[in-house]
């Protein structure tokens, strides 16, 4: 038995941490356990087993969570290629891959620090002469939480609000002064959930019972005999009837499983019989999974080519081969309907992963996986760390969309990472895409991919025609500026006139996306960000998201720290009452539409109406039942949707993007505008785009228009060769962030110096800069761009970049490495 054992846990810090064990229990490599870290108790992850003592007294561990690997041998090997390549702390990793939390209860408690008991005494002998940004009521407050804890003891933290009316930002205010400190606690929990139903008791005589018991009684015996104890409580009875039934004998009270809602929503019908071209692609990958050996092809598929029947019918192809399946897509929004119709071919063998699950129902579902009860797995990007039994398929649909890439450490691409498991599994992975991104057209064009191509839509229907609305010219024949353009209001107009359905594409959210004065040129900003904050107007009334908003006032809000303030009457800065409302947002447009067409059904999607699945299960319901004529919203809509009764699309303010500081910009806009074109024509009847633009004659949009994607990749690829950026080069973005200024910019600096100091070889570095956007969440951002022709020569640079910041006192939580860039701002 050994004595000690190596722990990673979710802290900044790339490193193992030794545990002694105890004596009963020996937990396995793989498995997880509860340990103390500081004054906290953290949920890890053991990775080694052994008698060798560390050179400090090792700290006893608090509990054993599992009595055997948790993760396979595959996953804690893709776990530490994951760590390696985007230079990644393993702890955080293991705890991305693991949407466990469910299963450990936490608790924080408080206690006062010795600089919390000077502060409580010498503000009793000589009362608060402090300097404060608190206002007096606060720092009464403050006082009665110090008070509050003077005896030494801890409290819990929801104990501690309620005897002292503090609020959890004041309480975060007082450790950053160091005046509490505090502490948590991790425990075992039972994560099941459970649904507690009334069960009636068979070949019972029932003594005399009066009318509510008799109610109850018969609504269980209708329902064969059991009821879920909360929908008993529509008979409106009083509580205590049923507790009397159970205590008389007649009714008997379990806990059940409760049933998990897959979706909503049911999807379009898939043809199950392939075309040609449908049916080669399915060869190509059929092949290679009868194969057991890694393989990965490209399928590259206009819009409307049936994509998905393919990838049914592969996932079909591996279950019944006794194989597990994993399809990945891009939105929370596309699993309604894709979850819907894995549901109506596969039954109760598919599973759900996704982050809008609550933390019960992730577990559960995770659970389902590895017990191999559910060999077909639907997600979003944290879904490719599902323990599959037996993996023999990866998809990846959409696989160009930058949602793929996580934001959080660790900055993984879910694409990437599906790549490097199918290879350490030996199976088969699909990335598909009417736009592949051109890392992955290269990997096809190189050999590294085999490339399947859909050249058209099934049932021989022909792809939208694309018609351009230069603006520039609308508004010398108008004489005014105008969001909608005569061309794009007539043919909505006809289009609803004919019964039929439109899309009208607003890339942007809100009412107005910025604020200015007239008179001094002052922009309102995020008191927590550099940037802008968006004009929101009242939610409409009967609007069904109504009562999430006060309808009383307009607002404006960031859309990067949740920052809401009520606009101004006047400029804070000159009192100017001339403000200026610049832009429009998707809220503005559907008040515009709904001048123009009255009588239309009008839905909205962006962020602010589709707040979590059942809101996009509910809006794609009543596109499809004809609720909804006349559909406005962003990018949301461009991503996979199959609406037959949509013959029209509008793009509006699509082009604005090709003016950001991204060198990728030509190939987002590229790859919108294919996209929501494709939502045209998908039915019988043929379908119609219209683009509005400043920017005609751009390549991007071009190329669009004509549905050529090959012509984008010939221009765009001579830029990104002559640049050296990918597929030509590597590059990686160096993020130095601090809530002081001086700090980061220091930071910064020193790094940058550090670079210039080395003997770098095929490595460029840029910088150091202020970010586009210098301030998130009062945090303050500095950044280095790191350009290389070579993958290995820019982590070896990367890696010396990081010893180099330790040396220099720089905290691991203040840089940020993101490997594979995707978003520079």
């Amino acid at each position: 038995m050994s004595i000690f054992c190596d722990v990673v846990l979710p802290v900044p810090l790339d490193r193992a941490f030794t545990y002694k064990l105890k004596s009963e229990d020996d937990p396995p490599v793989g498995g997880r356990v509860v340990v103390p870290f500081r004054n906290e108790k953290l949920t890890g992850v053991v990775t080694r087993l052994h008698d060798e003592p560390p050179p400090v007294e090792a700290r006893l561990i608090v509990a054993v969570l599992d009595q055997e690997p948790i993760l396979t041998a595959e996953l804690m090997e893709l776990a530490a290629w994951i760590a390696q390549y985007y230079m990644a702390p393993l702890g955080e990793v293991l705890r991305t891959m693991l949407p466990l939390m469910a299963e450990v209860r936490r608790s924080i408690s408080y206690r006062i620090s010795e600089t919390g008991q000077a502060i409580l005494f010498e503000g009793a002998q000589q009362g608060s002469s402090r300097r404060s940004r608190r206002s007096p009521d606060e720092q009464d407050i403050e006082y009665t939480v110090l008070d509050y804890l003077s005896d030494g003891q801890t409290a819990r933290s929801g104990t501690l609000r309620r005897a002292t009316g503090a609020t959890a930002e004041l309480l975060t205010s007082m450790l950053r002064k160091k005046w509490l400190l505090r502490e948590t606690e991790a425990a075992p929990r039972d994560a099941r959930r459970l649904l507690r139903y009334a069960v009636l008791v068979p070949d019972v005589r029932p003594p005399k019972l009066n009318e509510n018991q008799l109610a109850i009684l018969a609504e269980l015996a209708g329902a064969g005999g059991a009821l879920p104890v909360p929908a008993l409580r529509r008979l409106e009875l009083p509580t205590t009837t049923l507790s009397t039934l159970v205590k008389r004998g007649l009714v008997t009270l379990e806990d059940r499983p409760a049933a998990f809602h897959l979706s909503g929503a049911s999807g379009p019908n898939i043809a199950h019989v392939l075309n040609t071209a449908q049916q080669a692609a399915l060869e190509n990958i059929v092949a290679t999974l009868d194969g057991h050996a890694f393989g990965a092809s490209l399928l590259h598929g206009v819009t409307g080519s049936g994509k998905t029947a393919v990838y049914l019918a592969a996932m079909q192809h591996a279950r019944l081969a006794g194989r597990s399946a994993i399809l990945l897509v891009p939105e929370i929004g596309l699993t309604p309907a894709m979850a819907g119709q894995l549901h109506g071919c596969f039954g109760s063998s598919v599973a759900l992963l996704h982050s809008a699950l609550t933390p019960d129902e992730r577990a559960e579902q995770w659970y389902r996986i590895r017990r191999g009860e559910a060999r077909i797995v639907v997600g979003t990007r944290s879904a490719i760390f599902a323990p599959a039994v037996n993996l023999g398929l990866i998809i990846v649909d959409e696989e160009h969309d930058t949602s793929y890439k996580q934001e959080e450490i660790p900055r993984y691409h879910a694409r990437d990472v599906a790549v490097m498991r199918a290879k350490i599994s030996a199976a088969t992975i699909v990335l598909g895409s009417a736009t592949p991104s051109l890392e992955s057209w290269r990997n096809a064009e190189t050999g590294k991919y085999s490339l399947v191509e859909m050249k058209e839509r099934v049932n021989q229907r022909p792809l939208p025609v694309v018609d351009l609305v230069d603006m520039r010219y609308e508004f010398q024949q108008t004489g005014q500026e105008s969001l909608f353009s005569r061309a794009l209001v007539e043919q909505t107009r006809a289009t609803l006139d004919r019964g039929e359905q439109a899309i009208i594409l607003l890339n942007r959210r809100g009412y107005s996306f910025a604020v200015l004065c007239r008179a001094c040129g002052e922009k309102l900003q995020c008191e927590n960000c550099a940037i802008a904050l968006t004009h929101h107007k009242p939610i409409i009334p009967g609007d069904p998201h109504a009562a999430a908003v006060n309808p009383s006032g307009q607002r404006l809000k960031c859309h990067y720290c949740g920052y809401v303030k009520t606009v101004p009457k006047r400029c804070p800065k000159c009192e100017s009452e001339h403000l200026f409302y610049l832009g429009a947002g998707s809220q503005q447009g559907e008040e515009r539409l709904q001048e123009l067409f009255p009588q239309a059904r009008i839905g909205r999607m962006d962020r602010d109406t589709i707040r979590n699945r059942f809101d996009m299960e509910y809006l794609l319901a009543r596109l499809h039942g004809g609720q909804i004529n006349l559909l406005v919203g962003t990018q949301m809509i461009a991503k996979g949707h199959d609406i037959h009764g949509v013959t029209f699309v509008g793009v509006v303010g699509a082009d604005h993007a090709l003016g950001l500081p991204d060198f990728r910009a030509a190939e987002r806009v590229f790859q919108l505008l294919t996209q929501v074109s494709g939502r045209a024509g998908r039915g019988d009847l043929p379908g119609s785009v219209l683009v509005q633009s400043y920017y005609p004659e751009h390549y991007a949009i071009q190329c669009a228009a004509t549905h050529d994607y090959r012509a984008f990749v010939k221009k765009e690829m001579q830029y990104r060769k002559w640049m050296h950026y990918p597929p030509y080069g590597v590059l990686a973005n160096i993020i130095i962030q601090s809530p002081r200024l001086e700090e980061a910019a220091g930071w910064a600096t020193s790094l940058g110096k550090c670079f210039a100091g080395m003997p770098l070889e095929h490595v460029r570095v840029l910088g150091p800069a202020s970010a586009p956007i210098v301030r998130i969440k009062r945090i303050y951002r500095f950044h280095l761009l790191l350009k290389a022709t070579q993958r290995q020569a820019l982590a070896r640079t990367l890696r010396a970049g990081l010893a180099q910041a330790e040396e220099m006192g720089i905290p691991r939580r203040n840089l940020i490495v993101d490997v594979d860039a995707v978003n520079l701002m």
